[in-house]
This record gives structure tokens, sequence and C-alpha cells, in this order.
């Protein structure tokens, strides 16, 4: 399946390495001029040397977190957001874990979210919508031992996904949460070193590709997807797998 995004232009928060890579690389592939975020200018180095000089997109380096520095990269506007960057620790079971680093989890998995998601809206709505992606998960849905604060951070993102597509599904802002399911990424590395609940025990040969979400992604940025805003999407839902041009998994 083609996908042409030629004359976008898209935003991927934490696009130096794993999803967020794979979706830079895809989203630049279909022609779209992307621009990525990541925490310094050594990641920033390793994703480019990795995409390569013939793909047109542009790291910049920016802790989601940091308000003042996202709001300056996301005044130029753009019609894509793929709210990528979070992160899985802590990982402990409650009462466990430092309320500091369960509140950083907040701040990025949802609060930066939220934030940089309200950005892209207020350039949005003059253009006349665009499409954002907030990264979701089967955490957002399900308890599991030892993430308190990711289940809790995604749940709530799930929730901000379906409110923006509430309040601005009518005004042309596409909105999608998005399960990419189990797959070989740096957060999976750290779950697996946990040894907490059932996701841990894991093997790596056992994860997906990052290049299956990455298409998906990219064709939900199309018309073709228009069925599907303001839905929470899981890539091992069959007939989502179909329409969007992935084959079918056992």
């Amino acid at each position: 399946m083609t996908i042409d995004l030629a004359g976008s232009t898209a935003l991927v928060t934490g696009g130096n390495r794993g999803i967020g890579l794979a979706a830079v690389r895809a989203l630049a592939e279909a022609g779209a001029a992307v621009t990525f975020t990541a925490r310094n200018s050594q990641a920033i180095e390793t994703a480019r040397s990795a995409l390569g000089e013939q793909l047109d997109a542009r790291g910049v380096v920016c802790d989601v977190t940091d308000q003042a520095g996202m709001t300056r990269i996301v005044e130029e506007g753009f019609d894509i957001l793929i709210n990528n960057a979070g992160v899985i620790s802590p990982i402990g079971r409650i009462c466990e874990t430092s309320i500091d680093d369960w509140a950083h989890n907040i701040q990025v998995n949802l609060i930066s979210a939220y934030h940089v998601a309200t950005l892209a809206i207020d350039k949005m709505l003059p253009r006349g919508g665009g499409t954002i992606i907030n990264l979701s998960s089967g955490a957002a849905h399900a308890p599991m031992e030892g993430w308190s604060a990711y289940c809790a951070g995604k749940a709530g993102l799930a929730m901000v996904t379906r409110c923006i597509h509430e309040e601005l599904g009518d005004r042309g802002i596409r909105v999608f949460g998005f399960k990419p399911g189990v797959v070989d990424t740096g957060m999976q590395a750290s779950i697996r070193a946990s040894g907490i609940n059932v996701v841990s025990k894991l093997r790596r040969e056992d994860l997906a590709s990052v290049d299956e979400p990455a298409h998906a992604m990219v064709w939900l940025c199309t018309s073709a997807a228009d069925g599907r805003v303001g839905q929470e999407l899981d890539i091992r839902d069959q007939a989502f797998r179909r329409e969007c041009g992935l084959p079918a998994t056992g």
C-alpha cells in the first residue's frame, strides 16, 4: 500500500529510537517533512545516522516536559502530531515506588502529551484541522502489576483522546489513540529486566517489529482512516489490520 503525504508537515515527540524513529522514517518515506524531538544531541545524531541523508527529517533537542521548549517547536505549526514520547519507569509495586518517580511518569506520559496536543491544536485549527495520534497501550485499559504510574498515565491519555474528539472533531481535528502492541524497543528491555508481571516474561524474539505500528500510524494520517477518527485502535485487531494494509496475524 503506497501512502502519499507529500506537502504535509509532521512532528514526532521522542522520535530518536524505537517506534518513534520508525514513525519518523515511515512519514518521511511517505513524503512528509518531519521534525522529531530527542532529549540530547547524541540521540539526534544517532537517529539521523540511522535515517540516512535521503530522508527529510529534522531533529531538535528538547525534553517533552520542557513546556517553553515544546512551545517554541510547535510554534511553526504541523499538520500531523505523533505524541510518542513516553516512559515506563518506575516499575514497582504500589507503596514501593517513589512518589517523585511516579509523578514524573505522569508528567511525561499524560501532562506533557496533553500540553503538546493543545499546542498543536492551536496551530491546526486556523489551517482547517490536522491529525493527532496519541500512543496508547493495553495498559490504559487493564491494570498491570508494577505499572501503576504507566497504567494511570495511559488511561488518562486515552480519555484526553476522547475529549479532543468530543470537543474538536467537528472542527477538523482528527485524533486517534493507537495501541502498537508489544514491540521490540528499549522500553521492553527495561520491562524484561524488571521481572515483574507477564509482559516481562516475553522473549525478545516473540516481540513485534517497529515497522508495523509505524505503517499503521502513517495510514491513520490519510483520509482512508476517517471512519476510525476518535477511536482507540489496537494493531492486533484483525479488521483494523486489513484496513491499513497489514497482514493478518494468527
